[in-house]
């Protein structure tokens, strides 16, 4: 282990992050209901234009008029190159910053951009006196973003969580794409012919390097790395396709943009029994071991070390957390 220590954020549990545009009260009403574990607000891409000030003031009186029973909360503030972004975070802190848990910053380019957020949310709560300090998610979605993602993951103390915005960053890098997520049939690879001259296709994933960048500048910096939207929201097979692929990378979660999205997302990320099982008989063939002064053991065929439990600490740490939440 290096000397150099990454401090970890603050501990949320974070398998779904459910999308509520600030426009529609319909929604905004329904929000409060959803199982999802954060719901962040949006003044951001699904506002209009013309909607932006009634949105920002819908979010307002829903973060304080609403019961939402504990609720991770977060808002979407437009991006630093709007004329919105800086009444947006001035409103929102001042009106109901002691509400929320997070403030979202689409389209982080460089660690500047979190530091002038970082710098408006600072003055707010000193100013207003606030006692629970407002942290930070940043999405990754422009090639400048993930130039950068490494300096941005390290840029504020408020940093928490780090997300892979799929469809701004198709068009930053002008990808030949107009999907919101998903696998490309273009992007494959070929077999060699067989006998009978036949080949076969097999797809890649073209946001594999992405998402794989992205979890290790947010794990090197003690951050939670979330995967972003999935826009077929009729293809639940594909939605689970994808996030348990971004789970295998390291995600902590995945965006629901669309409520049935989200008991999706909180199975997926979410230990299965199987796992649970394995991850405790993990840590008791360790502890005998350990007892036995052996640094390794087999179990079921395989070998399992320090590094094992480790990894089963995760796993159960993760399991403690969703039971926590049921409970409360």
């Amino acid at each position: 282990m290096s000397f150099t220590i990454a401090e970890q954020c603050p501990a949320r549990l974070n398998r779904s992050e459910l999308a509520v545009p600030g426009s529609s009260t319909k929604f905004l009403e329904k929000a409060p209901q959803s199982g999802a574990d954060v719901i962040f607000l949006d003044l951001e891409d699904a506002v209009a234009p013309d909607d932006k000030e009634r949105a920002r003031k819908n979010v307002i009186e829903a973060l304080n008029d609403f019961d939402w029973g504990g609720k991770t909360l977060s808002v979407r503030i437009n991006g630093l190159d709007t004329h919105y972004m800086y009444r947006d975070v001035v409103d929102v802190v001042e009106q109901a910053g002691d509400k929320i848990d997070l403030i979202m910053i689409p389209k982080a380019g460089t660690a500047a951009d979190i530091y002038a957020v970082d710098m408006l949310i600072t003055q707010i709560e000193i100013a207003k006196g606030y006692k629970k300090r407002i942290g930070l998610e940043m999405i990754i979605e422009t090639a400048l973003g993930m130039q950068n993602v490494h300096e941005i993951a390290a840029a504020s103390p408020r940093n928490e969580s780090l997300h892979f915005g799929v469809a701004d960053y198709a068009a930053s890098t002008k990808a030949r794409t107009t999907s919101i997520g998903g696998p490309h049939p273009e992007y494959h690879v070929l077999t060699d012919a067989d006998e009978g001259g036949k080949r076969e296709v097999h797809w890649g994933d073209v946001w594999h390097y992405a998402i794989a960048r992205m979890v290790v500048a947010a794990r090197a910096n003690g951050l939670r790395p979330l995967d972003g939207p999935f826009g077929d929201i009729k293809d639940p097979e594909g939605y689970k396709a994808q996030a348990m692929r971004a789970a295998v990378l390291g995600c902590e979660g995945k965006w629901a943009i669309h409520p049935s999205q989200v008991d999706l997302a909180n199975q997926l990320y979410s230990p299965s029994d199987a796992e649970l099982n394995k991850a405790t008989r993990i840590l008791e063939a360790m502890e005998q071991a350990q007892k036995e002064g052996k640094g390794a053991v087999t179990l079921d065929g395989r070998l399992i070390d320090i590094a094992s439990i480790k990894q089963a600490q995760v796993m159960i740490k993760k399991a403690e957390e969703i039971a926590a939440r049921k409970a409360g």
